[in-house]
């Protein structure tokens, strides 16, 4: 069972829908390891430089496949989402790849059934189990110390949330919303340029 890699970003294979994961390959020691992760986590590795990789190996009775986190706290809700009824591993990166591990708990504590709603594939019903599973079972750590990117916050309200907020406080429906925020980098810590970014995106 692969539990981390530690080794170098060789190739980046980004296409099809990014709100459900993309693929890149991770060398170590000479063997190329293709790792499912969402699109923000892809961003904040660098190529060409040692990276570290923290791995969910899933393995079912046809195939095996890695998913691939820049935290322990990632990983954990990626993990706790498995266990909700009905979520396999395209949705639970659905889920991550729009909403960060430490927005998804504010969503949870909050009982914010639109914003899950936003997730591709989740309907209002299936927001509602989720809402209802998750809030007894999902545990995230506030905070912890990686090699792959140092101390990790995971809560309070991010950027990304504070632009969502936003663009929903103008009327965009959750669709628009989601198509908009897609491609704004998770580690971004002030919400006004990324909202002139999310704008411009709807603008077309």
């Amino acid at each position: 069972m692969i539990a981390s890699l530690r080794g170098m970003l060789t190739e980046r294979l980004v296409g099809g829908d990014r709100s459900v994961g993309v693929d890149a390959i991770v060398e170590v020691a000479g063997v190329g390891y293709q790792i499912t992760m969402t699109a923000a986590t892809l961003s904040r590795l660098p190529s060409g430089e040692e990276v570290v990789v923290y791995i969910h190996h899933h393995i079912r009775e046809s195939d095996q496949k890695l998913f691939g986190f820049l935290s322990l706290t990632e990983r954990s809700a990626f993990e706790g989402l498995l266990g909700a009824h009905g979520v396999g591993p395209s949705l639970a990166l659905a889920v991550l790849s729009t909403h960060p591990a430490a927005q998804l708990e504010r969503i949870l504590a909050d009982d914010d059934l639109a914003a899950l709603c936003e997730v591709p594939g989740v309907g209002k019903k299936t927001a509602q189990r989720l809402l209802v599973e998750l809030k007894s079972t999902l545990v995230i750590p506030t905070e912890e110390t990686t090699e792959a990117g140092g101390v990790v916050e995971t809560d309070g309200q991010t950027a990304i949330g504070d632009v969502r907020e936003a663009l929903s406080s103008l009327g965009y429906s959750s669709e628009e919303i989601r198509k908009a925020v897609i491609d704004l980098p998770a580690d971004a810590e002030d919400s006004g340029p990324l909202l002139k970014q999310a704008l411009r995106t709807l603008a077309g």
